[in-house]
């Protein structure tokens, strides 16, 4: 068995855990959408249509800029938590991890921001711009998990800067595309198993000398998206709406603490294990892709008070299929490549939603939605990724603050289903490939839910 560095796939993917969609998003780029769960998509209020269907920019006269800051307090839990050492690598005495099994893996406050402005230049053409954060958490396991073999922490940011422009071709009828630039940016830190490298002159047993690999890396990708608005009457609406997918090339650096083995077995075990392959710093890189994503939804106006929302949004998160990573090592100079076959399914989320004019200047909102998880077993189920089938409850309103100004709020609950995984570190050369892992296998238990407050202030210029 050998074991290399950390995958930056894992910490690409892995890091999203306590993302309120699931699979990768964050789930809420607008606070007036996530007060009716993302339903609203069709309503184009607000400058915050780019990101849901640029084409509605078309319904927002003069200058408008929209302002949002969401707060997400997230609860990852797990327990009965158990993993073993592989039986080829030598346990003297119990093949079992020993170790925490459960606790909370997500403890942080997270803040997220988002910043929409869109500006008409005659009756025809209007432009934007959308700077969100589609992608923001951030898990950490104790370092004396039994799972620390697996992942032991991951904090990911991402950043799109989304320039639109929208067509009004008649009364009825706009379309819009934009340019999608992201930027992604994650670390994580994962325990390695040294003790069946140091010999004196037997091996000294697993678990009894591990380290960890810091890792970071970040990069820019680039995409595109698609809208069509269409007035059916006075009184319905219907749009679709595409965000394209992003390919990444994640580069970043491997640094491996060996101070613990140094410590307990001298600086000749630790010089020992980096002459085996596992070298202070090296580089790493993998090539990624960010599903697309196409959204159909629908507004009707029941009454001068009442409006009615729907929206389906359907994703391919098969494009994590696997996950292809190559990295250098210093002491060699040869790069190897492993995979991650995590082979999530397409998927699909429905939301209802609803808005009543309470008073003049107080709007009322609500929504629930159902989200369906890309995960398609416990056998596939990341330990870093506890991702299950969702439901969203929210409501919130918009308070008129005068005839340019208005504030929106809201609050969501997530509710995500129990999870299981089969947590299986072993993997099989294809070829040239070398193990990423340290091979432990395990099982664990997460009991997952989030909630989200929002506010955003909207002004017409």
């Amino acid at each position: 068995m050998k074991l290399k560095h950390v995958s930056l796939s894992v910490m690409m993917m892995g890091a999203t855990t306590v993302a309120m969609a699931s699979g990768y998003h964050f789930g809420t780029q607008s606070v007036s959408a996530q007060s009716t769960a993302n339903a609203s998509a069709a309503e184009a209020a607000n400058a915050s249509t780019i990101f849901y269907n640029a084409a509605g920019m078309t319904k927002l006269e003069g200058t408008n800029f929209s302002g949002a800051l969401n707060l997400v307090a997230p609860n990852v839990k797990y327990s009965d938590a158990q993993a073993t050492y592989p039986t080829a690598a030598l346990s003297p005495v119990n093949p079992n991890v020993k170790g925490q099994t459960g606790g909370k893996i997500t403890d942080d406050l997270i803040a997220v921001p988002q910043l929409y402005l869109t500006h008409q230049l005659n009756n025809k053409v209007t432009v934007g711009l959308g700077i969100y954060v589609p992608f923001a958490s951030s898990t950490e396991y104790q370092r004396d998990s039994v799972l620390r073999y697996n992942l032991n922490a991951t904090e990911l940011t991402t950043l799109d800067i989304n320039p639109t422009v929208a067509f009004k071709l008649n009364d009825q009828h706009s379309v819009a595309v934009g340019v999608i630039a992201q930027h992604a940016e994650a670390k994580l830190r994962q325990y390695a198993n040294f003790g069946y490298l140091i010999t004196r002159p037997n091996p000294v047993g697993n678990g009894t000398a591990d380290g960890y690999a810091d890792v970071e890396g970040d990069d820019w990708g680039f995409g595109y998206n698609l809208a069509w608005m269409w007035d059916v009457n006075d009184n319905t609406r219907i749009g679709v709406n595409y965000r394209s997918q992003i390919e990444h090339t994640l580069s970043g650096t491997a640094k491996w603490d060996k101070s613990k083995v140094a410590s307990v077995y001298g600086a000749g075990a630790a010089a020992a294990i980096a002459g085996a392959g596992y070298a202070d710093s090296e580089n790493a890189k993998v090539d990624i892709t960010t599903p697309e994503a196409l959204s159909v939804h629908g507004m009707h106006k029941l009454n001068s008070k009442t409006n009615l929302f729907a929206d389906v949004t359907w994703t391919k998160h098969s494009r994590f299929d696997k996950a292809l990573l190559v990295y250098g090592n210093a002491k060699t100079g040869q790069g190897n490549t492993t995979y991650l076959t995590p082979a999530w399914k397409d998927t699909y989320k429905l939301s209802l939603g609803g808005s009543y004019q309470y008073t003049e200047p107080l709007q009322l909102r609500a929504g629930i939605a159902y989200d369906k998880s890309p995960v398609p077993n416990d056998d596939r189920r990341l330990a870093t990724i506890p991702d299950n089938d969702r439901i969203w409850l929210s409501f919130g309103g918009k308070y008129d603050l005068n005839k340019q100004s208005s504030i929106d709020f809201a609050y969501s609950y997530i509710k995500i289903k129990d999870a299981k995984a089969n947590v299986n570190g072993t993997c099989v050369a294809q070829g040239q490939t070398v193990c990423v892992s340290s091979q432990t296998k395990g099982t664990v238990n997460y009991k997952s839910s989030a909630q989200i407050l929002g506010v955003q202030y909207n002004h017409r210029f």
